[in-house]
């Protein structure tokens, strides 16, 4: 099969990045799998295994798609009609009653349901980005991963929760200076830093005040043997049961689940992430979303749109 996977961003990601790391991860398994992966991305984008094409918003998809193409599988939603079988990944959230693509794929089933969907692709880790699991290497801090700035990240929230506990928290994805002895700024990090980062990590804190889509962090931190300690808006009560972490709007029954953090199976977790969140079974499941474009079928009845009434506004957490 000849794909076609399109990004607005520019590929690969080298520190932060969520969206460019997906794409790329995907391209790099379909090539694995024998099929031909060309990349229309975003300018200054590279890549050794595949050819890469420069995106121009200016121009219609249909003029950019390269010869002998199969299927195009768009990052973004899709706002004009693609002369080829295709498919659209919606990676963040939406504004009220927003209208999708008939082919348009969500991230988690909370994600698919909150637009009147059941079409869903979990995104997958590339476990070789990460490196083995040290699991001699001491846990030093709780963990903060995602960027700091965006207040629904809620990282004054983490600190809360950090400070009540009498841990430290490190912060991947911000930088200043620290608040207290409480926080520690570690940049926005990629590679084996990162990776050094998390594996020292006791357990994940990610109060989250808005409806996350997936929540990449969730599952690093798993993959290293944290356990998460979140709210319950989004994917998040999908993506953590009870083996592996805590789901609450309450600032006190986060901070006493997370005081019992050793209490949880490091390598479970770890084994959890392996078996559902790989970029194998991410590669599998938009396997069989090509197929089904390719031989006529729509995926989803009828357009998606969106059925809440905001994801703009923050969401409460208690006390």
């Amino acid at each position: 099969m000849n794909i076609l996977l399109v990004t607005e961003l520019k590929i690969p990601a080298l520190l932060y990045g969520g969206t460019e790391r997906i794409v790329w991860w995907l391209g790099e398994e379909l090539v694995r799998r024998g099929h031909k992966v060309s990349f229309l991305a975003g300018e200054g984008s590279t890549c050794d295994f595949a050819n890469v094409y420069m995106y121009d918003p200016k121009k219609s998809i249909n003029e950019q798609i390269p010869d002998g193409t199969d299927v195009v599988h768009c990052h973004f939603p899709l706002d004009e009609k693609v002369d080829l079988p295709h498919l659209a990944t919606l990676h963040g959230n939406s504004k009220p009653n927003e209208q999708y693509n008939i082919n348009t794929v969500f991230i988690s089933k909370n994600h698919a349901e909150r637009h009147g969907s059941t079409t869903f692709v979990y995104n997958g880790l590339d476990f070789n980005e990460y490196g083995p699991v040290d699991w001699n290497l001491k846990r030093e801090h709780m963990l903060f991963l995602g960027k700091a700035s965006r207040s629904k990240k809620n990282l004054k929230g983490c600190i809360k929760i950090a400070k009540a506990l009498n841990e430290k928290l490190a912060v991947i994805g911000g930088r200043g200076l620290p608040l207290s002895k409480t926080v520690r700024y570690k940049g926005f990090l990629g590679g084996l830093k990162k990776s050094k980062v998390i594996n020292q990590s006791k357990a994940l804190l990610f109060p989250v005040i808005w409806h996350e889509p997936f929540g990449l962090a969730i599952v690093e931190s798993l993959y290293f043997g944290g356990p998460v300690f979140g709210s319950t808006y989004g994917s998040l009560p999908e993506l953590i049961p009870s083996e592996v972490g805590v789901t609450s709007n309450s600032y006190s029954e986060l901070i006493q689940a997370a005081s019992n953090y050793r209490d949880y199976n490091r390598k479970y977790c770890h084994e959890y992430v392996c078996d559902n969140f790989s970029v194998r079974n991410m590669c599998d499941g938009y396997l069989s979303m090509y197929e089904k474009v390719l031989n006529g079928h729509q995926l989803n009845e009828k357009n998606p749109v969106h059925v809440m009434d905001s994801e703009i506004r923050h969401y409460p957490m208690q006390e």
